[in-house]
């Protein structure tokens, strides 16, 4: 047979190529089984109706489905890719993919700025209806209950340097500002060093109410988890114990306590499980319900969430709360605070029992998997969009796949393509250490056989010898052997081994030098 060569390989493109002669794919698991239950649930039919007033009837370019839009969205989660030029580039280069969004093989995907333009048309309650919309389909799986909710909150990098930020007042640059500051000190032409140590002696350099990033004003200066100063979103997750699912996110500015933004992220998800409620109601009215009819009864958070405030308004809420006080030194004066006082110390009773040490445990375990699937490996951590609205919309369909990757963990075992594949890999795996237990020791029997019969072979990276007398230059200095006669034969017979059940000889503890003095 012939070597093929790239030369032999080269023809004269065709005009014409017949629909069937084009390149296909069967399509990945995953990604059949979501559009399967998108499908079923009617995911299309309800943002085309949502949508239909953004979209002219007779003027402008050819659009972008909205179903197409969405899909494209969700594709950011379960691929990890959190810039929409990736999306628009792992679009076109899949052909799994482009099954997944209906786009055919004669059909030019959408481009990254179609897929910007189409978010900017669609505004962000759409993409809160679209979230609803996935929270009713896990309400309807008895994946959603809304009696229990644990809150938490993490940064986002904004898309914007902190080398570029400006003050508010005059609209002057960092640098420009250590310049005036050197010049009023009486240095007249200060170098770099000198606006460096300049920068180091002041006690507060960067402060919210006096810069702003010209590319991003909703950007806030915060501290990053790992200790770095950037500028900064804050991203807050309202997550159901019994399930894992998200039921509300909010996008705040990162210099605002978690004390201020709690209250915000409760209500939304307050009015999530109430607006369940009420679907649940008017779908299934005979059916036991599945979410929980008086909506949310308990809040549990970290202690950057507690103050005296925050714990009475939420017994005010009729909430109980599960929030650990920070350790403070001496003792709290509680003149004209009664009522603070009664629910601080009601919920430090609740934080300290084994139901409440049980329900923090839980809050860790699922809002950490939370942040972690749609930040970390969903690749959102850094943002590429600019501006909390902008955000928020692609952070609500993102999350919204976070909770339909919970139906299908549920039906196929993972809930990413990732996931399913180093199942099956896992598999495969323990199937292969099974049958490796169950089989004969094969190997064993036959280098035993070998061992009674046939002198030893010792091989070294550039010799190759059979060993006759002298073992000193292959065994380690303290496993020498006593020095053997000139005549001593180095394969003395040995008895053969009695026969095996599995038809080999036996191997335990063979040593071929067993019978030398």
């Amino acid at each position: 047979m012939a070597m093929g060569t790239r030369k032999r390989r080269e023809k004269q493109a065709e005009i014409w190529i017949a629909h069937q002669e084009l390149a296909s794919a069967p399509g990945h698991p995953f990604y059949q089984k979501l559009n399967e239950l998108l499908e079923a649930e009617g995911f299309d039919e309800f943002v085309e109706k949502r949508c239909a007033k953004f979209y002219a009837k007779t003027h402008g370019r050819p659009s972008l489905a909205p179903g197409i839009y969405f899909r494209a969205l969700l594709i950011g989660y379960f691929e990890g890719l959190g810039a929409e030029r990736g999306i628009a580039w792992r679009l076109a280069d899949s052909l799994a993919l482009r099954r997944f969004v209906g786009i055919a093989l004669d059909e030019y995907t959408p481009d990254h700025s179609t897929i910007s333009r189409t978010r900017r048309l669609i505004d962000i309650d759409i993409h809160g209806e679209v979230f609803a919309w996935v929270l009713g389909v896990l309400a309807a799986r008895g994946l959603l209950k809304g009696r229990r909710v644990a809150i938490d909150a993490t940064t986002l990098e904004a898309n914007a340097a902190m080398r570029s930020i400006v003050r508010r007042e005059t609209g002057e640059s960092y640098e420009e500002f250590l310049r005036g500051l050197a010049q009023a000190s009486g240095i007249e032409t200060p170098t770099r060093e000198d606006l460096a140590r300049l920068d180091r002696k002041r006690k507060k350099r960067t402060s919210n109410q006096e810069w702003k990033s010209p590319a991003d004003a909703d950007a806030r200066i915060a501290k990053m988890k790992d200790g770095r100063t950037h500028l900064a979103h804050k991203a807050e997750h309202a997550v159901d114990l019994d399930t894992g699912a998200v039921l509300a996110v909010t996008l705040r500015g990162a210099d605002q306590g978690d004390t201020t933004t709690l209250d915000i992220t409760l209500s939304q998800a307050g009015m999530a499980v109430a607006e369940q409620v009420g679907r649940e109601a008017a779908l299934r009215p005979e059916d036991m319900p599945k979410v929980n009819v008086a909506g949310i009864e308990e809040v549990v958070a970290d202690k950057g969430y507690h103050s005296g405030a925050v714990v009475q308004r939420m017994k005010a809420y009729q909430v109980r709360s599960y929030i650990p006080e920070k350790k403070q030194a001496g003792r709290r004066n509680w003149a004209g605070k009664e009522a603070e006082r009664q629910a601080v110390y009601a919920n430090r009773r609740r934080v300290r029992g084994g139901y409440g040490k049980s329900l923090l445990r839980r809050r860790g375990e699922l809002l950490e998997r939370s942040f972690a699937h749609c930040y970390e490996t969903g690749g959102m951590r850094r943002c590429h969009l600019r501006g909390q609205e902008n955000i928020l919309k692609r952070q609500l369909v993102h999350v919204g796949a976070f909770n339909l990757s919970l139906i299908l963990r549920k039906v196929l075992g993972a809930g990413t393509p990732r996931e399913l594949k180093n199942r099956a890999g896992r598999v495969f795996w323990r199937v292969q250490s099974f049958l490796r237990r169950l089989a004969p020791p094969v190997m064993v029997g036959r280098l035993a056989a070998a061992a009674a019969s046939e002198p030893i072979a010792c091989r070294l990276p550039r010799r190759s010898f059979t060993a006759t007398r002298d073992f000193s230059a292959v065994l380690p200095r303290a496993a020498k052997l006593p020095s053997l006669p000139n005549n001593y034969p180095i394969t003395p017979p040995i008895p053969k081994p009695p026969q095996t059940n599995c038809g080999f000889q036996a191997s335990e503890c063979v040593n071929v030098f067993r019978n030398h003095p």
